[in-house]
C-alpha cells in the first residue's frame, strides 16, 4: 500500500477511535474535503502532490488525538512520528511538518512554499462545504446563542475567504461564498 492510503487509513482509524475527540464526521465532512481541495490546487498550481495530499491528511490530526488547542503543534509531532514508522524520506517529512504547522490562519504563521499555502487554502475552502458543521460548533462547543452563532460563523467566514492565497481557491469557492453572504445578511 502507498503512502498516502496508509496516511488516509491511519487518520480514519484515529477518527473512528472512542476517544476521538469530535468523532468520525470530522474525516467525512471536513478531511475529505480539504484532501479534494488540495489535489485539485496541486494540480492547478504545478505543486507537489503527494506532500500536499499528505499534509491535508494529517492537518488536523492534532485535533483528533489531542483536541483542538494547539492542535498544529500536536499534528506535527504525530505526523511525523507516523511518517517516521512508515519509512517515510526525512526531508519530506519536513515538509509535510510545515504544511501542518502554517495550516491555520488564526495563527497568524507565514507559510512559505506553495504546498503550505495549499494546504492553508484547501483547509479554508473547506469550510464552505460544510456550514451545518460550523453551526454545530458554534452551538455545542462554543455555547453561543443562534444570533451570535450567526455572526461568528458569517465573521469566520469572511475571514476564511480573505485569507485565501491563491486566485484559483477563490474562483474555486466564489458562488458559495456569495451565496452564503447573501444568506447572511
Amino acid at each position: 500500500m502507498d503512502i498516502v492510503n496508509e496516511i488516509k487509513n491511519f487518520v480514519e482509524e484515529e477518527s473512528r477511535k472512542p476517544g476521538s475527540k469530535y468523532g468520525y464526521e470530522p474525516f467525512v465532512f471536513h478531511f475529505i474535503p480539504v484532501v479534494k481541495y488540495a489535489q485539485e490546487l496541486a494540480e492547478q498550481l504545478g505543486a507537489d502532490k503527494e506532500i500536499v495530499t499528505l499534509g491535508a491528511w494529517l492537518h488536523d490530526i492534532g485535533s483528533v488525538v489531542c483536541g483542538r488547542e494547539d492542535h498544529h503543534l500536536t499534528g506535527m509531532k504525530i505526523a511525523e512520528d507516523k511518517l517516521k514508522e512508515l519509512n517515510y524520506p526525512v526531508d519530506r517529512i519536513e515538509m509535510v511538518k510545515r504544511c501542518i504547522l502554517n495550516h491555520r490562519g488564526s495563527q497568524e504563521n507565514n507559510p512559505q512554499t506553495i504546498e503550505e499555502k495549499i494546504v492553508s487554502d484547501a483547509d479554508a475552502l473547506s469550510n464552505f462545504d460544510n456550514i451545518p458543521g460550523i453551526f454545530k460548533a458554534a452551538f455545542i462547543y462554543e455555547n453561543l446563542t443562534q444570533e451570535e452563532a450567526k455572526e461568528a460563523v458569517r465573521k469566520k467566514l469572511e475571514n476564511k475567504w480573505s485569507k485565501l492565497y491563491f486566485d484559483n481557491s477563490k474562483n474555486i469557492i466564489r458562488p458559495r461564498y456569495e451565496a452564503v453572504m447573501i444568506l447572511f445578511k
